[in-house]
């Protein structure tokens, strides 16, 4: 039987575990981990507290599950498109993989979960182990495999791959960070597509390798 002939009631059951982790994502990046109650996060969902026991154990499950659905899953395919661009200029896959995080994860409200990790953390330190297995250490070793590609092509400066994947995302952490802080409260927001495009430009500048002059 198909979805669209499946009974109302079967269809909603199907839904839930989205609906309850769209419910978690909002209350997490609103209220912060520690202040989130699972009886709240049911409430929004249109549950009730022991149907959200049915899909996740506790509130770190679910934590994890709503971080993997909207972050690791975008690492995923980034990777996947790493593996298969071995004709793509090192400097123009960089770019794009920046530009990519920004969309995707950075310009958009999963960008709080980045905002809650940072607060956090030190209170919760086995949710913290996971963001960084699952999160940080990937996504900065694609951006550091795309770095080293680039050395090792000689399209890049010689530099350390894995010192210079916190140089280069760092910019992005902080704008990331401005827009979910600041932004709401300055009477001059900062643009960030323009901000963006400046810092691509200044990093594909710093980052490329001179053509070597041929030999008189």
């Amino acid at each position: 039987m198909s979805s669209d002939t499946k009974p109302r009631w079967e269809r909603r059951k199907d839904a839930r575990p989205q609906e309850l982790l769209a419910a978690a994502l909002d209350l997490f990046v609103d209220r912060g981990y520690a202040a989130t109650r699972l009886e709240d996060v049911a409430r929004r969902a249109g549950v009730s507290k022991g149907t959200l026991y049915l899909y996740f154990e506790n509130k770190q499950e679910l934590f994890k599950a709503v971080v993997r659905e909207n972050i690791v899953d975008v690492i995923g395919k980034a990777q996947s498109e790493l593996a298969a661009a071995d004709a793509v200029p090192s400097a123009e896959l960089l770019r794009m993989m920046l530009l990519r995080w920004w969309t995707d994860i950075a310009s958009t409200r999963i960008s709080g979960l980045a905002k809650l990790m940072m607060a956090e953390a030190g209170n919760f330190p086995e949710i913290a182990q996971f963001y960084n297995d699952e999160v940080i250490q990937p996504g900065h070793g694609l951006i550091t495999a795309i770095l080293q590609r680039g050395v090792e092509r000689g399209e890049f400066e010689p530099v350390d791959p894995v010192l210079m994947t916190r140089v280069v995302t760092a910019p992005v952490m902080m704008l990331m960070l401005w827009a979910n802080s600041f932004d709401p409260c300055v009477t001059e927001p900062v643009d960030a597509d323009a901000f963006m495009d400046a810092f691509l430009n200044l990093v594909q500048r710093g980052l490329t390798r001179p053509p070597v002059p041929p030999a008189s």
